[in-house]
């Protein structure tokens, strides 16, 4: 029987995306902090909403969407700042981000 090798993530995304520093891994790079970041304030949206003991149907009517769309921002897809900060808003609830070296408040 045959053996099977292994091989860790670092190998992989080498093999097939390319070296850490060569353009297309760095673009790989981006893409995946990027995703990663809206993964993180869709959770927050989503804690906020629980918090405020709301559903996802009762946020997208105060935000003037379909409670499909909630589903979609709390999962990470669809954010931009102005559907962070409207979903914020809606609920109340004060947010400032860090963009680089700069803390901004979203109202």
């Amino acid at each position: 029987m045959a053996r099977k090798a292994y091989h860790t993530l670092d190998e992989l995304e080498d093999r097939y995306i390319g070296k850490v520093g060569t353009p297309r891994r760095d673009a790989y790079e981006a893409r995946l902090k990027d995703e990663l970041q809206a993964y993180h304030i869709g959770v927050a949206i989503k804690h906020a909403r629980r918090e405020k003991h709301l559903t996802q149907a009762q946020l997208g009517e105060m935000m003037g969407i379909k409670k499909a769309q909630v589903c979609k921002i709390e999962s990470g897809r669809n954010i931009t700042i102005d559907t962070i900060g409207r979903a914020f808003r809606a609920m109340g609830v004060a947010v400032s981000l860090n963009v680089g070296e700069v803390q901004v408040a979203l109202w």
